[in-house]
């Protein structure tokens, strides 16, 4: 049995929600140091070329578990649905890179956690899924963070600020989807977001000034190493989605700033300001608030697992 299928296997409701978030916060922490490879490739690299190679090395390193699932591509559920949540992928991976080759890692994770409120009004609107009063002052609490953490004025409103917002938007829309298609196996979702992401890269690199450019030994790795975290924070994010409600795990995103201040210094020496700071302490808090409510079991009208 898969260390997957294992986490999911018998569990209890309140050990599901609990592995769900464990699983969301893994995702992060790995989609913000493949966030951090993804700006560091593309100040020499077109976004094309980092979509194709980044999906590239995904898909190689999913192959083994691809071949073992091949059957389940054959019997998609909702496969419209399957083809929307690919596309809304495609353009939520593209327009956070395009962003984060204008504006600071820590500045768009910031924009980009927008999401999380819009996946808290959604999860209500179209999953039908009860989110109780204190979730959502903790969830309005951390998006008060976000706020003063990005102090928003006429000067930060920028198109590339724009753009991220539209990656939070298109982030929100593909949780939803994905918690709604829960059914369908790990794999084959991961699989499809790479699948997109490697088609929408083909059609870019002829359209961009650069052209291709023939990766040298340590980018090539840099680009394998972006793929490799993309796939295994594809399938936490994934799995966390098919084991708890998309109200409970979705607020975790939050430590994607945590994650984007340390990357940020560590590799483009971009120090945050006190209010980034200030803001990621309540971002913190709130989820921190949210997740002693799962422990205590506190969490009525939470759909179980399956549900």
């Amino acid at each position: 049995m898969g260390l997957f299928a294992r986490i999911s296997s018998g569990a209890a409701p309140d050990n599901a929600r609990l592995a769900g978030i464990g699983l969301m916060l893994a995702a992060m922490a790995l989609f913000s140091f493949g966030d951090a490879l993804g700006k560091l490739v593309v100040a020499s690299y077109s976004i094309g070329q980092l979509l194709l190679l980044r999906a590239c090395a995904g898909l190689i390193v999913l192959s083994p578990l691809i071949w073992r699932q091949r059957a389940e591509f054959f019997r998609l559920q909702r496969p419209w649905l399957q083809l929307a949540r690919t596309i809304i992928a495609t353009l939520e991976v593209a327009t956070f890179f395009l962003a984060t080759a204008y504006l600071p890692l820590a500045d768009v994770i910031t924009f980009y956690l927008a999401s999380s409120l819009f996946v808290t009004v959604g999860s209500a609107l179209f999953l039908r899924e009860k989110v109780d009063a204190p979730r959502w002052i903790a969830i309005v609490v951390g998006f008060v963070g976000v706020l003063i953490a990005l102090q928003p004025s006429a000067q930060t409103m920028t198109w590339p600020a724009l753009i991220a917002l539209c990656a939070s938007v298109f982030f929100a829309a593909l949780l939803l989807i994905t918690r709604s298609l829960r059914g369908t196996p790990d794999m084959v979702l991961a699989s499809q977001q790479f699948l997109g992401t490697l088609a929408l890269g083909a059609v870019l690199i002829p359209a961009a000034p650069s052209g291709w450019i023939t990766p040298g030994l340590f980018d090539s790795a840099l680009f394998a190493i972006a793929g490799a975290v993309s796939a295994l924070g594809l399938l936490c994010v994934n799995r966390s989605l098919r084991l708890a409600p998309a109200s409970v795990v979705v607020p975790y995103q939050y430590t994607m700033i945590v994650w984007g201040v340390v990357f940020g210094y560590l590799v483009f020496g971009d120090w945050p300001s006190m209010a980034t700071l200030s803001g990621a302490a309540i971002i913190i808090g709130a989820g921190f608030y949210i997740l002693l409510r799962e422990r205590l079991g506190a969490a009525p009208g939470a759909i179980s697992p399956g549900a």
